[in-house]
């Protein structure tokens, strides 16, 4: 690492408007030691200048530190950082109760059929489903694949609700309301009797494809599939197929292989499927939440401490 320069200015680039109010989140930095300032594309900078944004720009390698608002981060080209000396952090940590509060929704709409009451509402039909089909989320089984952040949100909010949580990682460190751990090259073990698959694990070519036509046949045929990660952790057209020909009971959906999903993906059309468009972080204090991050790191930055979240 180059050594650093103090910095003098917080430049939030005007592609945060994808996920977050700009002018919001601007306001946000009120009381940082820094001045804020909105900016778009084509600004020069340099090392003492910090830079928050949704989406890269080669002029950022210029700056002193860039954050990015999102915790994915990979349309950042993070050796290009390195190479540049320019510090990188995300926001990861801080989604754990809102997108563990998603995938909880899933769930519990999943089981009661909330989903379905709310679709024949829209038709103003007095809708009664089968006997067998509602079930209680109590005493079922939940296997939670990656237990970061939002992985350990997930297992904490259902081992509340009296669930049985298992979990898959590489790690054999005990987490807080998980009964047994399994490994990665265990996941069809892991998998097989739960109620619930839920994915909360990174996008890496480790986990492209990570749900396929052999987990689904491996897992219950009264189970779904939960995934607040990425989309390409699972084959789409493997799980529309299992679905659709009864291997598993249907699926809670935040994330696609393709965003937004396109008109004619034969998810809109399953009635176990929940649909929501990659807002799992949303909420109405999400900027607040992403300040409170990039505020710590600017403290950290000029006392000379490591940053939080630096992947690069």
């Amino acid at each position: 690492m180059t050594e650093r320069t103090e910095l003098d200015q917080l430049y939030v680039h005007e592609s945060v408007e994808n996920v977050i109010p700009q002018d919001a989140f601007v306001d946000a930095f009120d009381e940082v030691s820094i001045p804020a300032e909105l900016v778009g594309d084509g600004r020069e900078y340099d090392a003492s200048d910090a830079i928050a944004t949704y989406a890269p720009r080669p002029e950022f390698l210029d700056a002193g530190w860039v954050h990015c608002i999102r915790a994915g981060y990979d349309e950042f080209d993070t050796d290009a950082y390195d190479a540049a000396g320019v510090a990188f952090t995300n926001s990861s940590g801080i989604h754990g109760s809102t997108v563990g509060e998603l995938a909880l929704t899933f769930m519990l709409s999943l089981a009661r059929l909330g989903h379905r009451y709310r679709d024949h509402q829209n038709e103003r039909s007095w809708w009664e489903p089968p006997y067998d089909r509602p079930f209680t989320i109590e005493n079922e089984r939940v296997c939670v694949v990656g237990l970061g952040t939002i992985g350990e949100a997930v297992a904490t909010r259902c081992d509340a609700l009296g669930m049985d949580v298992v979990g898959v990682r590489r790690s054999d460190e005990p987490v807080p309301g998980v009964s047994e751990l399994f490994d990665p090259d265990r996941l069809h073990d892991a998998i097989e009797n739960a109620r619930f698959v839920v994915l909360t694990v990174p996008h890496t070519p480790e986990t492209e494809g990570l749900l396929s036509d052999e987990e689904f046949t491996a897992m219950r045929d009264d189970a779904f599939v939960i995934n607040v990660a990425r989309g390409p952790v699972v084959d789409e057209e493997s799980l529309i197929a299992a679905i659709k020909n009864g291997r598993i009971a249907g699926a809670g959906l935040d994330v696609f292989e393709t965003e937004p999903l396109p008109d004619d993906s034969p998810l809109w059309d399953l009635d176990e499927v929940i649909i929501s468009p990659h807002k799992g972080s949303a909420t109405n204090r999400y900027h607040l939440d992403i300040a409170d991050l990039v505020v710590e790191n600017v403290q950290r930055y000029q006392s000379g401490d490591i940053l939080k979240n630096r992947v690069a």
